[in-house]
């Protein structure tokens, strides 16, 4: 009886410390799950994190690269702007040459003509031979032309050698010489450029308002009020530019012209910035251009 008893026991024992093991065997399994379940959700909770990051900054890149090819499509409409300005100008400037050439040649044949018949003919007074008659105001006229012509040219070349300074006193020269038509404008309008590459910004609007006053419809009025846009606009004087602009896409005789479409684009671009700027939004501040003295400018 006691070795039975003493048996049953022993077995009840044993089962205890079974269960007692089983016990806490499942409850290392649920902290060992516990932990993997932590793990995995620090590991998906930082994956997550980065990938906001990564979307954030690649997001940022390219909004910025949005903005650099808008940029890039404005630049590039004004570089087409530019050079079709350009070609146009070329083409008339070789016109005008042409025409200029052919005028001089014609005046310079009529002069060699009467000068001939002129020296041909002596008034004798008292026997003794007098000088010949004077040349008539067309001969004087051929004479002043041609020579307005050469100096227009030396003052051209002048400015392209960057001798800003003798090319101004060239061009003056010029203009008072002549004081009308169309040489008398492209002096005046160079005159302006002169200023404006020595930095005398003042005094070459004088020179660019005086040419749009008087040759309102010459070749150069609207370069010319187009350049009192720039000057102004590198002023940060806003105000004033919109006004020019204005003014030259209100002149029929500039429709067709590189500065006409130039004017457009800018003016587009300010009223842009003004409705950004009513609307609480930022835009980029203007900042005033500084030139440093030019070459040639002493």
């Amino acid at each position: 009886m006691n070795k039975l008893a003493i048996g049953m026991l022993s077995v009840a024992i044993a089962l205890v410390g079974c269960s007692r093991i089983t016990m806490l065997r499942t409850e290392e399994m649920r902290n060992v799950g516990t932990d993997v379940q932590v793990s995995v959700k620090g590991n998906l909770d930082s994956a997550m994190h980065r990938l906001r990051s990564d979307n954030k900054a690649l997001r940022k890149r390219l909004d910025s690269l949005k903005a650099e090819l808008e940029a890039s499509a404005v630049a590039q409409k004004r570089m087409q702007a530019e050079i079709t300005m350009l070609s146009r100008r070329v083409s008339d400037e070789s016109e005008r040459n042409d025409s200029r050439q052919e005028e001089i040649i014609y005046r310079l044949d009529m002069l060699l003509g009467k000068s001939d018949k002129i020296l041909a003919k002596k008034v004798v007074v008292s026997g003794a031979p007098q000088a010949p008659l004077s040349l008539d105001s067309l001969e004087r006229e051929a004479e002043k032309l041609v020579e307005a012509e050469a100096t227009f040219n030396t003052a051209r070349s002048d400015f392209h050698s960057g001798e800003f300074k003798l090319a101004f006193k060239g061009f003056k020269q010029v203009y008072e010489q002549m004081k009308t038509g169309e040489l008398a404008e492209n002096s005046l309008y160079w005159m302006g450029l002169c200023l404006t590459e020595v930095n005398q910004r003042d005094k070459a609007k004088k020179i660019f308002t005086n040419l749009s006053e008087t040759f309102p419809d010459g070749a150069k009025a609207c370069p010319a009020i187009f350049k009192l846009a720039n000057l102004y606009g590198e002023e940060c004087d806003i105000q004033s530019q919109k006004q020019y602009l204005q003014k030259l896409l209100s002149k029929k005789s500039c429709e067709k012209t590189g500065e006409f479409e130039q004017s457009a684009e800018i003016l587009q671009e300010i009223l842009e910035k003004e409705e950004k700027t009513a609307a609480g939004e930022k835009v980029e501040a203007c900042v005033p251009v500084s030139r440093a003295p030019a070459p040639g400018s002493k």
